[in-house]
């Protein structure tokens, strides 16, 4: 059967392409539509269908410029109420594309629209089913997004709708059926997610806890809720806008790409309060910087903390970028709902200071510096709850880069501390915010827990992240 996924690890994305007898469908498509078109094209088929298996709130899906382009139908499953045209589905309504068939199967539980679609070939045997955020691999989809568009819904009413939509509609499916996710590990709508992104049904039965046997559905409404983070704040804003609808990505690339010669940039960046984001790598960035620049990394996992961090869609956006990589970060940025660059830096860095302008730089050493200045210093971790859990340096801080705008009250304004992540990505950016804000204190410690792992400095006892609660 010709099903194919393709997958976007920044944002730990797939979408599924199913062709068949020269037509095509496409599920759960990103914003950026060429892909699927030159797919669609390499085939020689035509786009019937967009698939929809609910109103995503992780990225903003391309339904509505791919059915610009292609003329197909969008489909979402039952009680879904977009603001265009789309087929809503009733719940086990066929679809068919070529010889095989498509049928919606209404799952409540991650949204109350969300609607897996199970795939048949062309000789009516079911091949696998396209899951969405219903069911992934090692786990399912976070109960709590929808209640933040509607009132009266509750993460524990939405988990039992879940509870309901697994055990009545998937599993009693077939385990030689191949389960096709939306998600894989690094998505934040889930909490437990595999690096694999697909899995036979069956092998979900047994080593996915969401799927136990003798579970009820009290002790599934625990195991699912408990250490569920709060989503990122651009969530609900992604969600409005697949409801709802937006630009297209062509007229937001044309404004985006905007050459701006250094005193352009300052000038826009002063008229409007754009946040200047600088996607270099870390190193650089570290090196030297344009003053109260943030830095998120165009190499690490970019469009998620964007959202994450910069919250507001709307914020007006100033570019500074690698060379040639303009169109790749205004794309990205589309991706979840940043639609509001307003140029960039024509020549980067090297053009801001051949033009007099002053710079910055992150104040950051080794781990092998750190170790012999650890003693009585302040260390602020910047990983996530589980990971410092895990494992940390001894009477460190954990002050998560998920959250930063909500701890500022805790982090010395005056006296120096250290700061690092895992690696040394998510610690550059924790500093940048902080310096764009007035903390000049603070002291990046390079490569983060995998160079301090290779010091005498001590570290609290190994918890497997598994074990945790």
């Amino acid at each position: 059967m010709k099903i194919e996924q393709i997958y976007t690890g920044c944002i730990a994305h797939a979408a599924y392409y199913i062709e068949n007898n020269g037509e095509a469908a496409i599920f759960d498509p990103l914003r950026e539509v060429e892909p699927y078109l030159e797919r669609a094209k390499k085939d020689g088929a035509t786009i019937k269908y967009i698939f929809e298996t609910h109103f995503h709130a992780d990225f903003v899906s391309g339904h509505l410029d791919l059915a610009e382009k292609t003329g197909a139908k969008i489909v979402y499953g039952p009680t879904a109420k977009p603001n265009f045209e789309a087929i809503i589905a009733e719940d086990n309504q066929e679809f068919t594309i070529g010889n095989y068939a498509i049928k919606a199967i209404h799952t409540p539980g991650h949204t109350l629209e969300s609607t897996c679609y199970l795939v048949s070939d062309e000789n009516g045997k079911a091949h696998g089913i396209i899951t969405g955020d219903t069911l992934f691999i090692g786990d399912v989809g976070r109960p709590d997004l929808a209640q933040k568009l509607v009132a009266d819904l509750t993460q524990e009413k939405l988990a039992e709708y879940l509870f309901h939509s697994l055990r009545t509609k998937i599993m009693p499916l077939s385990d030689d059926l191949i389960v096709y996710p939306n998600h894989g590990a690094g998505s934040a709508c889930g909490k437990n997610m595999s690096k694999e992104t697909t899995d036979t049904l069956g092998n979900q039965k047994k080593t996915n806890y969401a799927l136990r046997l003798d579970m009820t559905m009290e002790e599934f409404k625990q195991e699912l809720l408990d250490g569920l983070l709060p989503p990122p704040a651009y969530f609900p804003q992604n969600v409005m806008m697949n409801i709802e609808g937006y630009e297209s990505l062509d007229q937001v690339k044309e404004k985006a790409n905007k050459p701006l010669t250094p005193k352009e940039f300052e000038t826009i960046a002063n008229q409007t309060e754009a946040v200047i984001l600088d996607v270099r790598n870390e190193y650089d960035f570290i090196k030297e910087h344009v003053p109260n620049s943030i830095f998120i990394g165009l190499h690490g996992q970019f469009a998620p903390w964007v959202g994450a961090l910069i919250r507001d869609v709307k914020q007006p956006i100033l570019l500074i970028t690698p060379e040639g990589k303009e169109e790749e970060t205004v794309t990205r940025l589309s991706r979840v709902g940043f639609d509001n660059t307003l140029g960039f830096l024509e020549g980067g860095l090297d053009a801001w200071k051949k033009a007099g302008y002053e710079t910055d730089n992150v104040t950051s050493i080794t781990p092998e510096e750190f170790a012999l200045k650890f003693e009585n210093a302040t260390v602020i971790d910047a990983r996530k709850p589980g990971e410092f859990t895990a494992e940390h340096v001894e009477n460190a801080k954990n002050i998560p880069l998920d959250f930063i705008n909500d701890h500022l009250a805790e982090i010395p304004k005056e006296d120096s501390f250290y700061v690092h992540c895992a690696g040394g990505y998510r610690s550059v950016i924790w500093a940048s915010i902080m310096k764009s804000r007035g903390y000049h204190n603070m002291i990046n410690v390079e490569k983060g827990m995998a160079g301090i792992r290779n010091t005498e400095i001590p570290l609290t006892n190994y918890v497997c992240p598994s074990t945790l609660k």
